[in-house]
């Protein structure tokens, strides 16, 4: 997996000289892609999202590099090429290099992660704070995410600490995995591998979402959803099964489904 790595960033390097050819007013704003290593560009990039006059950039950089393993590097790459898949408007892996603060806010989701699982809970809460504060994106370090993930425009994501989420899922602006009750244990949403999370669905409480399953934008959903089911409404309701069997990967929103009952 190095070697693929390796080859999407030089991808992404080459692209990088190209804007700056086209447009050298970009130029600072592409700085990270002159780093030696994936390792050291995205922490580069992801340090100056977040860096203050407290916690300095370079400070930031040195902590992401220390975090970074190996496989939240294969991640990274595995949600970059998540967004390349599946939106129209990411004409090349550089778009949400640069501009996507879904994938931004992930991937220092995914640094804050390694930190607050490694002990280092208050810098790993900061980093949640500085996302929310900036992007509007609110995912606590302790959650469970898997690789394959996009979060599509963002604004207004929050997923609580003891939410876990699979692979391969995709989900819109407006979207949370909220818990229910004082509980301090599972009080949040676990979802499958696959599942497409509709803009605005409110997840809450200790429900699961099975692979594959299609949430419906504006859906609250309080009970939970088995695999390969189409759910919508307030309260959520079954309207069917899917007719994708990876919704995430067809970002197909309709509520049209295999079943007489639509």
């Amino acid at each position: 997996m190095t070697a693929a790595i390796d080859k999407v960033w030089q991808q992404m390097q080459h692209l990088g000289e190209q804007v700056r050819a086209d447009e050298p007013l970009l130029s600072e704003t592409l700085i990270s892609l002159k780093a030696s290593s994936f390792v050291e560009g995205a922490a580069i990039r992801l340090a100056s999202l977040v860096a203050d006059e407290l916690v300095t950039q370079t400070q930031l950089e040195r902590l992401f590099i220390r975090a970074n393993d190996e496989a939240t590097q294969q991640a990274m790459v595995q949600d970059l090429l998540s967004c390349y898949e599946r939106d129209p408007a990411c004409k090349s892996y550089l778009t949400p290099w640069l501009y996507f603060k879904g994938y931004h806010a992930l991937q220092l989701y995914r640094l804050a992660h390694n930190l607050y699982r490694s002990g280092r809970e208050s810098v790993a809460v900061w980093v949640q704070h500085q996302v929310a504060r900036r992007m509007g994106v609110d995912i606590h370090p302790n959650a469970e995410l898997g690789v394959g993930i996009m979060i599509d425009h963002a604004t207004g994501v929050v997923i609580g600490e003891t939410a876990v989420i699979g692979n391969n899922v995709s989900i819109l602006h407006s979207v949370t995995l909220g818990g229910s009750g004082l509980d301090r244990g599972q009080r949040h949403p676990r979802v499958g591998n696959d599942v497409l999370i509709s803009t605005g669905a409110k997840l809450l409480g200790d429900i699961t979402v099975g692979d594959g399953a299609k949430v419906g934008a504006g859906s609250l959903v309080t009970s939970s959803v088995a695999a390969h089911t189409t759910v919508a409404g307030v309260p959520a309701k079954v309207v069917g099964a899917t007719k994708q069997r990876c919704p995430a990967q067809d970002m197909d929103h309709s509520l049209e489904c295999k079943s007489d009952k639509c």
